[in-house]
């Protein structure tokens, strides 16, 4: 199996703008995150790229410090790449992209992205952030990312 990221690739630890601030998403992350997503079950499987219904779903807390336990494991071993998206200001939890392998040999990766129905003005913006980011920061030449109007 090839390595998604080469060994010599310096993962980014974050991104910051003056609407949103990235850094990997980790246990610490748990309550927020969950508050994030459950809020938004609805707005998050309406947002492009979460066509077939099987995520947001029903979890506990104590299943999503699992998730997050795994984001944070991918993100170390260098498998996927997992980061919460949060306020400037408060840091409270508003979002997320993930950046994982894809099996289709036409795309080298796959981007996702949400945000809390309460910050939905920031998707597009979000999108189009880390679509640049992904093209000036990362290794990868074919993104699949589900575009924004």
């Amino acid at each position: 199996m090839t390595e998604f990221v080469p060994p010599e690739f310096d993962v980014p630890l974050g991104l910051q703008t003056s609407q949103f601030v990235l850094e990997p998403l980790g246990p610490r992350h748990n309550e927020p995150d969950y508050a994030a997503w459950t809020s938004s079950m609805e707005h998050i499987r309406a947002t492009p790229g979460y066509p077939d219904g099987s995520w947001p779903r029903e979890m506990t807390l104590e299943e999503n410090l699992k998730d997050l336990q795994r984001h944070a494991r991918d993100f170390e071993t260098r498998k996927g790449f997992t980061y919460t998206v949060l306020e400037p200001a408060g840091r409270g939890v508003i979002g997320c992209v993930y950046i994982y392998p894809v099996a289709e040999d036409e795309y080298d990766a796959c981007a996702l992205s949400w945000v809390r129905a309460s910050h939905a003005h920031l998707d597009s913006p979000l999108w189009r952030t880390v679509s640049e980011w992904l093209e000036s920061d990362w290794p990868f030449t074919r993104v699949t990312y589900a575009p924004r109007a």
